[in-house]
């Protein structure tokens, strides 16, 4: 499988349209500007799109409108029913979209819907990948991300230039539906790993050991991971301004839940750690931190500390 990463400076043909300007998504297309890609963008709110104006992107008024002005669309959206309707609806981007477009969803949504909405695409002459990140806002904002992509291989070759100017490994997965099976499977880890660390800490600090102390012994041995490193200390400080929101991490749970039924897979790890977000959730954390799930296993031991509000 390709994880090479094409120079973003190449040069450029493709004009891009960009659709959800996020916690991830304003980022990556501030990164797409830098690289010099003429960018339309559209999000429901207006303030992150005068933000970007501002840095030199174009304004449309619907996803229709930035198909029409665009060569390649890019979506970052919440969850599968949002992209289903900017892709499909009546002012969505196939109804403005040219034989030729590619659309590129870069959301996390279930694998199911992605080959409905790339059926859909083709038979409007449209191409479509699906493309899922990880590596969080900080990667978003440092253009490090993970991009795992399912579709066509030649349209996964057209953007990867692209892809390059938002992300470092950059890996073709497979037909239409991969790249987000890819991304369920990250998201497993990603969450039972918080879990462990969560616990960890729970677990030393309520046996009398010094939080810097855990994270110190723990980052230098064979539990060192991604997670421990990005989010170990703001865990310890329960700070929990969210890089991804914990109402999002159990969606993407959910869609992992699903598939493994799909295919006759037990996840019973996921599935144990799915309800600790949906606790979460019911207390109010929706809009933390996925790390945040920290705060469901003290609740559990009695020693619940006040969390930092996302405003900090």
């Amino acid at each position: 499988m390709d994880t090479t990463s094409a120079s973003p400076h190449a040069e450029i043909r493709e004009r891009i349209g960009f659709i959800g300007l996020g916690i991830m998504g304003r980022p990556m297309a501030r990164n797409l500007l830098e690289a010099g890609y003429p960018l339309t963008i559209f999000n429901r709110s207006r303030a992150p799109m005068d933000v970007l104006a501002g840095e030199g992107a174009a304004v449309a008024t619907s996803p229709r409108e930035v198909a029409a002005r665009s060569d390649v669309v890019i979506t970052v959206l919440p969850d599968g029913p949002d992209v289903a309707a900017v892709t499909l609806g009546a002012d969505g981007v196939l109804a403005g979209a040219r034989a030729g477009l590619l659309l590129i969803d870069m959301s996390t949504i279930a694998p199911a819907t992605t080959r409905h909405l790339a059926e859909e695409a083709r038979r409007a002459g449209v191409a479509m990948l699906d493309a899922p990140v990880s590596g969080g806002d900080r990667g978003a904002i440092a253009g490090t991300l993970s991009i795992m992509a399912g579709g066509d291989e030649a349209d996964f070759a057209r953007a990867r230039a692209i892809f390059a100017a938002m992300g470092q490994t950059i890996t073709y997965c497979g037909p239409s539906g991969s790249g987000q099976i890819v991304k369920a499977c990250n998201q497993i880890v990603v969450a039972l790993t918080i879990q462990a660390v969560a616990e960890a800490l729970v677990l030393g600090e309520r046996a009398g050991v010094d939080a810097d102390v855990i994270l110190r012994v723990l980052g230098g041995g064979l539990a060192q991971s991604r997670v421990l490193e990005l989010r170990g200390v703001t865990m310890a400080q329960r700070r929990f301004e969210p890089g991804f929101k914990s109402r999002l991490h159990r969606k993407d749970l959910d869609i992992a839940l699903r598939t493994a039924r799909e295919q006759g897979v037990a996840l019973p790890a996921t599935a144990l750690v799915e309800q600790f977000f949906t606790v979460l959730l019911a207390h109010g954390g929706g809009e933390l931190d996925h790390s945040a799930l920290l705060t469901v296993v003290e609740r559990l031991a009695g020693a619940g500390r006040e969390a930092a509000s996302p405003a900090t």
